[in-house]
C-alpha cells in the first residue's frame, strides 16, 4: 500500500454538526490511499474527495466517511442505518472480478481488497434499496456488482483523458439518453464534463440501463432498471474544477432522494 494518504482532516468540512437533527446521513465511500499513489494522485483526491463533501454539506446532508482501505474496515451492515451512499473515484478495478485475467495497459491503484469490500457494500445498498450515487470508480465498481464488465483500457482515449504531457482532466461532451434520470437532474441531453478514466463501463449489467454516453460510444453513465434511485456516472461531477450549477443540481437531487423529499428537476425535464 502507498505511504501517501489522504487525511479524513483534510477533506472533511465544518459545519456538519450545525446541522439540524432530521438532516440525512449519507455514508461516502473513498479509499484514501491504494497501491501507487503519486503526489499528484494525492492531490486530486483531496480535493475531489473534499468538493463532495461540500457539495454534500450545501445540499443539506450529514456526510459520513467510510474509507474503503482501512486496516480496520466498517462493519457493511452499518451502511443500513443510513438515508443513502455515495461512492467516490480512486484506482482501477481488479481486472479479475470482472473476467479479465490479461495485461492492463495504464493500469494503477488496483487493490482487491478494497474492491471486493466495496462489492459487498455495494450489493448490500442494492438489497436495501437505498440511494446511491456512484461516480467514476464507483460507477465501475456498481457495473460489477451487478454482473457487468468493464474495458480494461480504453483506445482510442483522446476523448476521455489528458495524453502524455497534459493535465489528465480535460472537458468532455455526453449526450444523456432523453428521460433518463440524469438528463431529468440536469435538465438537457448534452452536458460538458470533467473526465480523466482510462477505463469504463463495458458490457453493462443486466440490471442496469445506459443513461449517458460519449461521442465515440463509450458508457458515461448507468442507472438501474428496478431500485427506488441508483445512479453511476463516469464522470466527475466533484472536479471543482467543472460545473458549480450541474453540481449541485446532481447533488442536491440525490440529497432530497436520501431525505425523502420531492426533487423537481428529477421529475421534470427542464430547458437548457
Amino acid at each position: 500500500m502507498s505511504a501517501l494518504r489522504v487525511e479524513p482532516a483534510e477533506v472533511i468540512p465544518a459545519g456538519f454538526a450545525e446541522l439540524p437533527a432530521g438532516a440525512p446521513r449519507i455514508a461516502v465511500v473513498v479509499s484514501l490511499t491504494f497501491p501507487g499513489m503519486t503526489a499528484q494522485t494525492l492531490e486530486l483526491m483531496r480535493r475531489f474527495t473534499r468538493t463532495a463533501f461540500e457539495a454534500l454539506l450545501a445540499a443539506g446532508a450529514r456526510a459520513e466517511l467510510v474509507d474503503s482501505a482501512a486496516a480496520d474496515l466498517l462493519p457493511p451492515a452499518e451502511l443500513a442505518g443510513c438515508d443513502g451512499v455515495l461512492f467516490l473515484g480512486g484506482g482501477d478495478v481488479d481486472g479479475a472480478l470482472y473476467g479479465h485475467h490479461g495485461y492492463v495497459p495504464n493500469s494503477y491503484g488496483v487493490d482487491r481488497r478494497a474492491d471486493e469490500y466495496c462489492l459487498e457494500l455495494i450489493r448490500g445498498v442494492l438489497d436495501r434499496d437505498q440511494p446511491l450515487l456512484a461516480i467514476c470508480r464507483g460507477s465501475q465498481l456498481l457495473n460489477v456488482a451487478c454482473g457487468g464488465t468493464l474495458v480494461p483500457d480504453l483506445d482510442p482515449w483522446q476523448l476521455h483523458r489528458g495524453g502524455p504531457g497534459k493535465p489528465i482532466f480535460l472537458d468532455e461532451e455526453v449526450s444523456l439518453v432523453p428521460g433518463s434520470r440524469i438528463a431529468r437532474i440536469l435538465g438537457r441531453e448534452r452536458a460538458t464534463v470533467r473526465s480523466g478514466h482510462h477505463q469504463a463501463v463495458g458490457t453493462v449489467a443486466p440490471a442496469l440501463a445506459v443513461a449517458a454516453v460519449a461521442d465515440d460510444g463509450v458508457v458515461e453513465g448507468t442507472e438501474h432498471r428496478e431500485k427506488s434511485w441508483v445512479l453511476g456516472v463516469q464522470w466527475h461531477p466533484e472536479d471543482s474544477d467543472g460545473s458549480a450549477g450541474d453540481r449541485a443540481l446532481l447533488f442536491e437531487a440525490f440529497v432530497a432522494r436520501c431525505a425523502g423529499r420531492p426533487a423537481p428537476a428529477d421529475a421534470l425535464a427542464r430547458t437548457s
